[in-house]
């Protein structure tokens, strides 16, 4: 047998990437879309509650025409502890995340959000899980001075502190988070555990909006729109993201997904005219370098001389 015979063909491998590609510009649109919403008088929180809401019935849906039962042993998804711990983190992200929309622009928040896999690099030398080696200095150097230069420009004199403090503490949150949903997907199906994010998400959000009366409070049509399309592109990015990452590898695959702020960016331009800073530009890159950076595999140091098992 060839020990290329397994290997994905190059039509599967672009597939997959231009999935990849495909959930990344989804979960990008995001951000704006909040913002048009927002912007016509709708609550952050219903908002949220009408996206999750959405997303749930189609995951709902979709499980139910797949038909496939429970592993047995394994708490369901709809259990009222895994739809708390799924959708509650998730909750929190996105509340911080978008939350700091009302003060720095869409571009700006999303490549600070994507500081993320430096907090993990933190995280995890810290519990001593990994140690800090050149690779992983260099780019958490990278990422701090991104932050740095996005918040130090002169054109970034009128970012509200707020506004980074929240986005920063939304992506250490998902920093936090990601370990949550290994353990979660260790012995249930990835599908589940997008419909517990969603469900957990919808009930939380749709509690938090009858709260304080804004769940029916829509201002018009294109608000709801914005706020239902949300739902629709949250579902289609998970499954998307699913299909890509079973071909492509988490290694690639997060490579692949650095994508999304910069179409993030785009969408801010063209859609509410955000103006994009030259700080911006060039702290993005260099967050986007760091994420680049930690995807990078350690080399192995091999001995210079093979022993004969080797042969």
């Amino acid at each position: 047998m060839s020990a290329g015979r397994d290997d994905p063909s190059s039509a599967l491998l672009l597939r997959a990437t231009l999935l990849i590609v495909l959930s990344a510009c989804c979960f990008g649109s995001i951000s704006p879309l909040t913002v048009i919403a927002t912007d016509r008088g709708m609550a952050l929180e219903s908002v949220q509650a009408w996206r999750y809401t959405t997303s749930a019935v189609l995951l709902v849906a979709f499980g139910w025409w797949r038909g496939r039962p429970p592993r047995v042993g394994v708490a369901p998804w709809f259990t009222p502890r895994v739809l708390l711990v799924a959708g509650g983190g998730q909750a929190t992200v996105a509340t911080l995340a978008l939350i700091a929309l009302q003060w720095i622009p869409a571009a700006t928040a999303s490549f600070l959000f994507y500081t993320f896999p430096a907090w993990v690099t933190v995280i995890t030398a810290i519990r001593g899980i990994e140690r800090l080696d050149r690779t992983r200095v260099t780019a958490l150097a990278l990422a701090l001075g991104g932050i740095g230069f996005m918040v130090g420009a002169p054109s970034a004199a009128s970012l509200n502190p707020l506004g980074v403090a929240a986005v920063l503490t939304g992506a250490l949150v998902y920093a936090l988070y990601i370990p949550v949903l290994g353990t979660l997907q260790r012995r249930r199906d990835a599908l589940d555990v997008s419909r517990a994010i969603a469900v957990g998400g919808a009930v939380l959000f749709v509690g938090w909006a009858v709260t304080t009366g804004t769940l029916f409070a829509i201002p018009d049509r294109v608000a709801f729109g914005a706020s239902a399309l949300q739902g629709l592109l949250s579902a289609g990015s998970f499954l998307a993201f699913l299909a890509g990452l079973r071909v492509l590898g988490p290694v690639r695959t997060a490579i692949t997904s650095t994508v999304e702020p910069f179409w993030t960016t785009l969408l801010g331009v063209l859609l509410l005219r955000q103006s994009v800073g030259t700080g911006t530009l060039i702290g993005g890159v260099a967050i986007m370098g760091a994420v680049l950076l930690l995807q990078r595999r350690p080399v192995a140091h091999r001995p210079a001389q093979s022993s004969a098992s080797d042969t």
